[in-house]
């Protein structure tokens, strides 16, 4: 492919690829995170503009870093006299035309980079929206796309998000040794969210959304790669990546969810288990015991490598939700225990566990709930019971290909 729209696919190609690091490396000479970001994404525009007229440069990133650097100047000339940094940075860019890409700074700028955008003065949405921004190199209107949300939204979150940092005076560093596990939380919690809406789509017309999601992977294997000696980042990722395996099997050929006891399982991705695996047993090297996604990691493990739903390890997977609860204790965790002690013991073991989460009202406005207890309540052959409980559910349920699978157990039910 030539021409225009192949020059564009190549700018959009390099940015997603170089963009981390093309900002965090702007961060580090600048001092200002949000006049990087800016300064890159006018660098890109300007790519957009230039590329189809006079062709890829040999050297894209760094065409795109010496732009944006440029564009910094300016930035500062215009702030004010020449002061101390725009003096350096002036200095530097007469010395040399390519910028100094330094390969021994760029992990540890796109570590900050990743540090910085998940700071906990940020609120949550704002930390998904800049991470998937500056660390991912989505634009607005893909992130808006991803979360369903106007493009607007996202903006606003954004340049809020660069206020709000500039304000606290947040440095564009990578914590010390002893605040980076405590701070790294924030970090996997936002890849992980971002992996979940993917996965799980809570609302619109998918149920998979197949762009966040390997986004999300593919920020958890570069934390992995950046951060190894810490075992909950590769928990996250075989998690990720033993979830991720299963997406082709989930839908038929129109789209419609296909339930774990009708998976044709030779679809699901042999590569990602691999991986998976791979990145769990890494976890359990690295010592001090598996974290609550390296749990999560082993219970999706036992569903990767049984045959079939009634030759699961669902014993294991029983002990391994207990394991959860005390690591990481939520109704939903409660919950998805209640299912595997049902498969392990049947649905009369496990109701009262969702009786429990019903009577302290767990769950407010969820249809998971409802759509648990229906369940239980059918295997039970309480049928009138369980369709007050999936009609709640249907009723609750955000996504549309949810509630299509929660109508055909209703009409399972039979008439009234």
């Amino acid at each position: 492919m030539t021409g225009p729209g192949a020059t564009r696919a190549a700018v959009e190609a390099v940015w997603r690829i170089e963009s981390a690091h093309i900002v965090s490396s702007l961060a580090r000479h600048t001092g200002d995170f949000a006049l990087a970001e800016d300064v890159a994404q006018e660098a890109l525009a300007q790519a957009l503009v230039t590329w189809p007229r006079d062709g890829v440069p040999a050297n894209p990133a760094g065409w795109l870093l010496t732009t944006a650097r440029r564009r910094a100047i300016d930035a500062f000339r215009r702030r004010s006299a020449l002061d101390e940094r725009y003096a350096a940075l002036a200095h530097q860019a007469d010395e040399a035309e390519e910028p100094d890409w330094d390969p021994d700074r760029i992990e540890d700028d796109v570590l900050a980079l990743m540090f910085i955008s998940c700071h906990p003065v940020l609120s949550r949405e704002s930390q998904v929206a800049l991470t998937l921004r500056v660390v991912g190199g989505l634009t607005s209107d893909e992130i808006a796309r991803g979360f369903l949300v106007p493009t607007a939204t996202v903006q606003a979150r954004i340049t809020r998000a660069k206020k709000t940092l500039a304000a606290a005076n947040v440095p564009f560093e990578v914590p010390p040794p002893d605040e980076r596990r405590e701070r790294l939380g924030p970090v996997l919690s936002v890849v992980y969210l971002i992996f979940t809406e993917g996965s799980s789509a809570t609302g619109g017309s998918a149920l998979i959304r197949t762009d966040l999601a390997r986004e999300a992977v593919r920020q958890a294997r570069v934390l992995a790669h950046l951060v190894p000696d810490e075992p909950e980042v590769h928990g996250l990722l075989a998690l990720l990546e033993l979830t991720a395996a299963r997406f082709s099997a989930r839908l038929d050929a129109d789209g419609e969810p296909v339930l774990l006891e009708d998976q044709d399982r030779r679809r699901w991705d042999r590569s990602a288990i691999v991986r998976g695996r791979a990145a769990l047993a890494q976890a359990g090297k690295v010592g001090r015991g598996l974290g609550a996604y390296g749990v999560q990691a082993a219970i999706a493990e036992t569903h990767a490598v049984a045959p079939s739903v009634a030759d699961t390890d669902w014993g294991r997977i029983v002990v391994l939700y207990e394991a959860l609860g005390r690591l990481a204790p939520s109704p939903v965790v409660e919950l998805n225990r209640a299912v595997a002690v049902s498969m392990a013991d049947g649905p009369a073991a496990a109701l009262p566990i969702v009786d429990d989460l019903v009577e302290t009202g767990a769950l407010p406005g969820s249809h998971l709930l409802p759509t648990v207890r229906g369940e239980l309540l059918t295997r039970l052959g309480r049928t009138d019971e369980a369709r007050r409980e999936l009609e709640d559910a249907v009723r609750l349920c955000g996504s549309e290909p949810e509630r299509r699978v929660l109508d055909r157990k209703l009409a399972a039910l039979g008439p009234e």
